[in-house]
């Protein structure tokens, strides 16, 4: 399961945020610390193709694809010399598959700290840039030793290289977000090749970024025009404004509740369902489906994963055993109104090996063991 870790100044809004996407009861106070543990939350992530299929299967059960979200706590300026609780949550920053940075956009007299998301991102960037090059700095000569030691090591020497690098960057203050491109290459690598090499060291700024701007309620009408700042600081990155608190309001509503709220407010089909969506994509994340009486399920893989390797998420065995999948895209399914009618019509694709599961795709593995 992809993890996306909270992180921002204290009364950024990262727990109302946590509260509105994994309806979680995470605390969320206007003073510094409220959160000096790690909350962790497990949220659905909506389907509409998948309710449609269980629907024509008549499945007994429904299982969406599901995102984990962790609350990290508030930064300070020093965390990354302990300040505050810092070095607590820098550590649960490690353990993230990405940084969703939340940034406060609004100003309130009893919610005290910056209202400026400039301010916010700077200081948050700085601790992470400043925690890195801590860690970069204590480990670098030691690679450089063990490298001479053993010249023959390949990938120890491109570690070297790719450390010296990350060095020269965090030194300068750029985190290494910034300094390497994020996307990934159509087999759902990473695009830079320092990145691979770097991955076991955990640093913070080596992840995938994207920024939630928590907006006021009477500040929605301008949401478009307050983040093209941040947009322009964090180049690439997904931008989300967002009124956080309500969404949290939101969430704690029944469904229709909710969604008669969200209608009545312009919020559109609210938070969760645009986050989920900008954060796949950040990780380039895409979906497949199966689907018959028992169950519809949906199962998500990286961009570029072939048969295979999608046939190993749901077990091991189908992957060691691949022999072909039976593969039919959602919509032509539910057009035909079966799985049997999709095989009497000869809809069904005959798959193999080297072929690149697309999103959307229901399919049925034929494997031996």
């Amino acid at each position: 399961m992809e993890r996306f870790g909270f992180v921002g100044l204290p009364n950024a809004g990262k727990s109302s945020l946590f509260n509105s996407l994994a309806v979680g009861g995470a605390l969320a106070a206007p003073y510094a610390f409220a959160t000096t543990d790690l909350n962790v939350g497990v949220a659905r992530v909506p389907d509409a193709r998948l309710e449609a299929l269980a629907a024509m299967s008549s499945s007994r059960k429904v299982v969406p694809t599901t995102t984990e979200f962790i609350d990290i706590g508030g930064l300070v300026e020093g965390a990354s010399k302990g300040e505050g609780l810092g070095n607590r949550f820098l550590a649960g920053i490690r353990e993230v598959d990405a940084i969703v940075f939340v940034l406060r956009a609004f100003g309130d007299p009893d919610v005290p700290g910056p209202a400026d998301p400039l301010e916010h991102l700077r200081i948050v960037e700085t601790e992470l840039t400043l925690a890195d090059l801590e860690s970069v700095e204590l480990r670098i000569d030691r690679r450089r030793k063990a490298s001479r030691s053993q010249p023959s090591d390949g990938a120890l020497a491109a570690e070297v290289v790719a450390l010296e690098a990350a060095l020269e960057h965090l030194e300068a203050g750029t985190p290494l977000f910034r300094a390497w491109p994020m996307a990934a290459t159509c087999d759902g690598s990473d695009a830079h090749p320092f990145r691979a090499a770097l991955r076991s060291h955990f640093l913070l700024t080596d992840k995938p970024v994207m920024a939630v701007l928590n907006l006021g309620e009477d500040q929605l009408d301008e949401a478009d025009g307050l983040a093209v700042p941040i947009e322009a600081e964090l180049p690439g990155a997904t931008v989300l404004p967002l009124c956080v608190q309500l969404e949290a309001e939101a969430a704690q509503l029944d469904p229709d509740g909710r969604a008669e709220m969200l209608k009545g407010l312009g919020l559109g089909e609210g938070a969760l369902e645009r986050f989920v969506t900008a954060a796949h994509g950040l990780l380039g994340l895409r979906t497949f489906l199966t689907t018959g009486e028992k169950e519809s399920r949906a199962w998500t893989f990286r961009a570029g994963w072939r048969a295979p390797q999608c046939a190993g998420r749901i077990h091991t065995d189908f992957e060691r055993g691949f022999i072909r999948a039976e593969v039919i895209n959602w919509s032509e399914l539910l057009d035909l109104g079966s799985w049997a009618a999709a095989r009497d019509a000869g809809r069904l694709r005959i798959e193999g090996k080297d072929y690149p599961m697309r999103d959307g795709d229901v399919v049925e593995f034929r494997f031996n063991v």
